[in-house]
């Protein structure tokens, strides 16, 4: 499986390790039509290392609920001072809200485009940049990451 931003990752990380649990109502396009494929890439997907470690020394936990974006929204935005802060926690930002969809809203699956980059296939088969939206939500504000879930779930 060629899985082009999960060399990025290996590189960071090393290989994969532990055990592989399918996350949402389907498999990943980007992983085909093998399920345990499609639970490691939306395992990997759903670490968001940097965000989680930033809502937790802000007390915030998140619990992969629509409850926990709302509270990401409240964080004061102490990371914009810092570009390359602002681009990783925007991706994680991002990363996490697509893990929250896929895992509460109905028929939602992770897609993996062809120039590797992760976006939230709805039901309905509108798709959404999750990353795009967590890069603005870091850097701007906007949109606000329970706005686009609450989209999402509408969709």
């Amino acid at each position: 499986m060629n899985i082009p931003f999960l060399d990025h990752w290996r590189k960071r990380h090393g290989p994969a390790r532990g055990a592989a649990v399918l996350v949402g109502s389907g498999p990943a396009t980007g992983a085909g039509d093998d399920p345990a494929a499609a639970g490691a890439v939306a395992e990997l997907l759903g670490e968001c290392e940097l965000l989680r470690a930033h809502a937790a020394g802000e007390g915030v936990g998140l619990d992969d609920s629509p409850a926990s974006l709302e509270a990401l929204d409240q964080l004061a935005p102490r990371w914009r001072d810092d570009e390359e802060t602002v681009l990783r926690l925007g991706n994680d930002a991002g990363l996490y809200l697509g893990t929250v969809v896929v895992r509460t809203v109905p028929g939602a699956v992770w897609e993996i485009w062809p120039d590797g980059r992760p976006v939230v296939r709805l039901a309905s088969g509108r798709e959404i940049d999750v990353v795009t939206a967590g890069r603005g939500w870091a850097a701007d504000g906007a949109p606000e990451l329970c706005h686009v879930y609450a989209e999402a779930a509408e969709s």
